[in-house]
């Protein structure tokens, strides 16, 4: 359903309609997929979707105190590439990794986990979670501050097996590193799981308000931020509709 995937399945059935009696519906289809290739690549559409998913919740606020722990998700190093070339590959979401190195430092009694295994389909043996821990080493956290949750699959596994994992205290306070556009579904899974945790951010697609009908000059970069869009909600919806979220687009908690 993504649409990068939806216009080329559009645009083959259209060339495949051409063939035979049913051309004229064929032409329609090709010039739907063409119209719809469009939008997604050049127009404000994928802006429109990121926007509610990014400003969902602000940074945030360490005028609180430090926190006790720093979650990060995965989705930013290939392990299957990485394990190929014996090095962590960073593929996607690079400030996932960045930004709990300088939160290392900063907080350097705060326990650091990460969580990630592997979720593709047909795969090896390797972990998101090894190479990633690796990743962060580089960067400078040390080997012995790093809790490795390698076992889940998809971000509610994340929140599941790392509330096991770390047997979350009352009153602590932990961090959640993720993309912007993903926080939402982030925060809604490990709440419904009975933990806590306080959004913290990074790797954001877009700017302000102020670019919410800007057009894109780069196709790949449209095509790009309406497919994480599009994803991102039907992720959501299928949640919600599974009751692993209590809302359809999770938010900052009032106080």
């Amino acid at each position: 359903m993504l649409p990068i995937n939806f216009i080329v399945e559009l645009g083959i059935l259209s060339l495949i309609l051409l063939s035979t009696r049913y051309a004229a519906l064929g032409r329609k289809l090709a010039a739907t997929a063409l119209v719809l290739l469009a939008l997604a690549a050049f127009s404000p559409l994928g802006n429109l979707l990121l926007y509610p998913l990014e400003s969902r919740f602000p940074p945030w606020d360490p005028s609180r105190g430090a926190p006790d722990g720093i979650i990060i998700l995965g989705g930013s190093v290939d392990p299957d590439l990485s394990a190929t070339h014996g090095t962590p590959i960073v593929r996607h979401a690079a400030d996932r990794i960045l930004a709990p190195a300088e939160l290392a430092r900063r907080y350097p009694n705060a326990r650091i986990v990460f969580t990630g295994g592997n979720s593709d389909l047909i795969s090896g043996d390797a972990k998101e979670a090894d190479w990633s821990g690796i990743a962060l080493e580089n960067i400078g956290i040390p080997k012995e501050r790093l809790i490795l949750e390698r076992n889940s699959r998809n971000t509610y596994e994340n929140a599941l097996l790392t509330k096991q994992l770390v047997a979350p205290k009352p009153g602590e306070r932990w961090l959640l590193v993720t993309s912007a556009f993903h926080m939402p579904r982030s925060v809604g899974l490990f709440r419904k799981v009975g933990f806590d945790v306080e959004a913290y951010p990074v790797d954001w697609r877009m700017g302000g308000r102020e670019d919410l009908f800007s057009f894109s000059n780069s196709g790949r970069d449209g095509l790009s931020r309406t497919d994480v869009a599009v994803r991102e909600w039907i992720g959501l919806v299928a949640y919600r509709l599974m009751g692993r979220t209590a809302d359809l687009l999770p938010g900052p908690r009032r106080d």
